[in-house]
Parts: C-alpha cells; sequence; structure tokens
C-alpha cells in the first residue's frame, strides 16, 4: 500500500504515479522538468509493464515492480501530502 498523495520536498511537486508503466531509461532530469505533469507528453517515454509502477515529480523519478520501501531511498525526498 502506498500514499496516493506524495509530494517532493526538493521541487514542491505532487509526485504522479502511473499503475502498470515503468520509465525509459533514457528519461532524464529536463525530460521531468518540461513535462510534469502533462501525461501527453510522458507517455513518450512510458513503457507498459504489467504490475509495476511509474512514479515522478519535476526532479525525481522510479519505477517499481515489488514491494520497495522508498523512504530508504536517500536521493527521493518524498513526503505524503497528509490526506
Amino acid at each position: 500500500r502506498t500514499c496516493d498523495q506524495l509530494r517532493c520536498t526538493a521541487c514542491d511537486f505532487r509526485v504522479s504515479l502511473y499503475n502498470d508503466y515503468k520509465w525509459d531509461q533514457s528519461c532524464d532530469y529536463l525530460f521531468f522538468r518540461n513535462n510534469m505533469p502533462d501525461l501527453n507528453k510522458l507517455r513518450a517515454k512510458m513503457i507498459r509493464k504489467k504490475g509495476s509502477r511509474a512514479y515522478a515529480c519535476q526532479c525525481s523519478w522510479r519505477a517499481v515492480d515489488e514491494l520497495t520501501d522508498l523512504q530508504t531511498e536517500q536521493q527521493l525526498r518524498w513526503v505524503c501530502g497528509k490526506h
């Protein structure tokens, strides 16, 4: 189970999540900075993968396909945005 209201404290942007997708390896900081949160633009680098979930804000992105504790990843500054 994951929070669906994550917010990034680095870029102050809401973290978007996309079920059954992962990010292409060519994704970089400028791609997300220029295209978040426009789903039509993001689709250019989304790969369909059943069981995966793609997360992104304007400065960080991750794709996970198994239970993962995102709090252990030091470079991520994602916190619960409160419900």
